[in-house]
């Protein structure tokens, strides 16, 4: 049985009682209780507080660590997963140099182009789950791996959650910018979805990328979402593939 404060966030009562205690565990993810990097309560602490087995909270963990959530530290315990993490600060982008050997590439060189609040447009709200002419902060930029402008990209967030977002925050910070949202703006994407098109770039958009017009791009539109399937950020890019491609793992 749930503890009582605890049933007003438990799903369903058919949902099995691991989802149920996944569901709250998430709630306290959402609601900031443990902030990305640090430990959660060790599962014997999570059963007590729940009144469940630890055998149910470690099936809900295993889940929240299958879907990047959490990260297990083998004697140390069970973490929130940032984007800061080494292995976690290019999971959304797919983009690799044809070497395979994105380490030796080293982090990209960010130029950002302009960082201003606008009005959402119908698409962009759509989106983002808001109404039409609602306040988006807008950010283009030029991403660059060993000088050369390899991803020109525009993005789009709820102006409410980035309130005080400049092109100098967004130039300056030395992490991912997805960690950048985490630390500064307590929003984690956990998870996105992407479209991909063969397009040619416009006169302005090759000269940017540094190509010949008509040259051949990947365009990439992503929405990255927060806990519960919230959506935080409308991304589109366009992708040089002359020294790159674009791999994704599946399985």
């Amino acid at each position: 049985m749930l503890a009582a404060d605890a049933s007003a966030t438990a799903t369903p009562a058919f949902s099995p009682l691991y989802r149920q205690i996944k569901e709250l565990i998430l709630h306290s993810l959402q609601s900031g209780e443990w902030k990305p990097g640090e430990a959660i309560p060790s599962e014997m602490d999570l059963a007590v507080r729940f009144r469940v087995s630890q055998g149910t909270v470690r099936k809900a963990i295993d889940e929240l660590a299958a879907e990047n959530l959490v990260i297990r530290r083998q004697g140390k315990g069970t973490f929130v997963a940032t984007h800061a993490e080494q292995h976690v600060q290019y999971r959304f982008l797919k983009l690799m140099p044809d070497s395979g050997d994105r380490d030796a590439e080293g982090p990209a060189q960010r130029a950002v182009l302009d960082c201003k609040r606008v009005r959402s447009t119908a698409d962009v709200a759509r989106a983002l789950s808001l109404r039409s002419g609602d306040a988006v902060i807008q950010v283009r930029r030029v991403l660059s791996f060993g000088g050369v402008p390899t991803i020109l990209e525009a993005l789009w967030l709820p102006g409410n959650a980035f309130k005080g977002l400049t092109a100098e925050r967004v130039a300056s910070y030395a992490g991912p910018t997805y960690a950048m949202f985490e630390v500064e703006f307590g929003v984690r994407m956990v998870r996105a979805e992407e479209r991909l098109r063969a397009v040619a770039p416009d006169p302005q958009q090759a000269q940017l990328l540094q190509v010949p017009p008509l040259t051949p791009l990947l365009s990439v539109e992503r929405i990255a979402y927060t806990y519960n399937d919230v959506p935080m950020e409308l991304r589109r890019g366009l992708y040089r593939t002359d020294t790159h491609h674009y791999r994704n793992d599946l399985g």
